[in-house]
């Protein structure tokens, strides 16, 4: 139940999402007479979903999540750790496309950094998180067939698929692996949050992200302040971050609680 009410939420805290209600209030308010609350409302939704839909109001957002921990670039020793653990994002398997089409980009990129990780650390495990509701893809399954596919041996695979988000996955991985150190593949904005609650859940992360969208040394290009679908993306993502923050703040989505 906690699962669907978090989905909801998170639907509704959308830029969009949130700009449709206050068009929707301001209506409410023209109906009622109430011109002056009509036209603020009004305003305030055409100001937040302009603002949110610009890329630099999305790099402003996402930056201070992207850049919390570096990448392990190509020349960057790695610790000598036993396990590279990949986050899932979302699988959507069907007979008619190939295991690349079926999980989505985050996911794929996870995958890919995780799949790169393993091969300059001889004889770590990889292990793939990522559970889903009755019907739906299981990520650790779709990441588990891709890394197959690229050579990974069933012996240098541990699928753990019952988990439904982060928490539960932060606990999944420490009953598993237990004190044991291990590389923690997700996007980079989603590792922050990935890393308070591992590390909560008495596991022993040590962060590894990818899937990067901001650059600290970008120039300013003046297209920056023009709505974009990128931009719009960039926000969403960083206030889902934000929110699930917020959650771990107020004490929801504790790995110990069960969320």
């Amino acid at each position: 139940m906690f699962y669907f009410v978090k989905q909801l939420v998170n639907g509704f805290a959308s830029p969009l999402s949130v700009a449709l209600l206050a068009a929707g209030a301001a209506l409410v308010c023209s109906l009622l007479g109430k011109r002056r609350a009509c036209r603020w409302l009004l305003v305030s939704s055409a100001t937040w979903a302009y603002a949110l839909s610009t890329p630099i109001v999305g790099s402003l957002l996402l930056g201070p999540l992207e850049q919390r921990y570096a990448a392990l670039r190509d020349d960057t020793s790695l610790p000598q750790v036993g396990y590279v653990v990949v986050l899932g994002s979302y699988y959507d398997p069907t007979p008619t496309v190939p295991i690349t089409a079926a999980i989505d980009e985050e996911g794929l990129v996870r995958t890919v950094e995780g799949l790169r990780l393993l091969r300059l650390l001889p004889g770590a495990r990889l292990v793939v998180t990522g559970g889903g509701i009755a019907g739906s893809g299981h990520p650790a399954v779709g990441n588990a067939r891709l890394a197959r596919a690229f050579g990974v041996p069933d012996d240098a695979l541990i699928v753990l698929e019952s988990a439904l988000d982060t928490a539960g996955e932060a606990r999944d991985v420490a009953a598993r692996l237990g004190p044991a150190p291990f590389l923690l593949v997700t996007s980079a904005s989603h590792m922050p949050r990935a890393m308070v609650l591992m590390r909560r859940a008495g596991a022993n992360p040590i962060a590894a992200p990818t899937g990067q969208q901001t650059r600290p040394d970008a120039r300013f290009r003046w297209t920056e302040l023009l709505p974009s679908s990128g931009g719009l993306r960039a926000s969403e993502r960083a206030l889902h971050e934000y929110l699930g923050f917020a959650a771990i703040t107020i004490g929801l989505g504790k790995p110990a609680s069960g969320t």
